[in-house]
């Protein structure tokens, strides 16, 4: 019984130890702005925070193609949606680059939609390195669930925030 209980407590003591470190966030200038920057081939680290912008894009014009679509707790990059990264590709050819930015919906912890936007940002910039777009055009970031393309709470309004955005500088 004692060893029972000793490893119990030495369970809720390693619980409460993750659970400390995983509350910590960094409170820089772009609070909820994470991803892995790979404009200078920087290491793909995913949820980390980009409070460090100095001399990189950090905006871009989102207007010039759709959004790639992901299905529901999901980063596998539909065939479907292949067009859209062909046609992105095609634009980047020798000139500028792009921020891909991840989104969730809003079920999940905020630390698990945030890596989920992340994973299928690095999905995306994948298929784009395929495509033969050079890996220092693209930057990826993740905003999780944090800017929803629609506010409402169902499964339509899910579905179109489960995405990846092309920011194109």
């Amino acid at each position: 019984m004692r060893r029972v209980s000793a490893v119990m407590g030495f369970m809720g003591f390693a619980l409460a130890g993750v659970l400390l470190m995983s509350g910590c966030q960094s409170t820089g200038v772009n609070e909820g702005v994470y991803g892995s920057d790979n404009l200078y081939g920087d290491p793909l680290i995913a949820d980390i925070p980009l409070n460090n912008l100095d001399g990189l894009p950090t905006n871009g014009d989102r207007t010039l193609f759709a959004p790639v679509m992901f299905a529901y707790d999901s980063a596998a990059l539909n065939p479907a949606q292949a067009a859209i990264c062909e046609a992105v590709a095609s634009h980047l050819m020798g000139r500028g680059g792009v921020i891909l930015e991840g989104h969730a919906d809003e079920r999940g912890s905020r630390d698990y939609n945030l890596t989920l936007g992340e994973q299928r940002a690095l999905a995306v910039r994948a298929y784009l390195i395929e495509l033969g777009v050079s890996p220092s055009q693209i930057q990826t970031r993740s905003y999780g669930e944090e800017k929803p393309a629609n506010g409402n709470h169902d499964e339509s309004a899910w579905s179109e925030n489960r995405r990846v955005e092309f920011a194109i500088y």
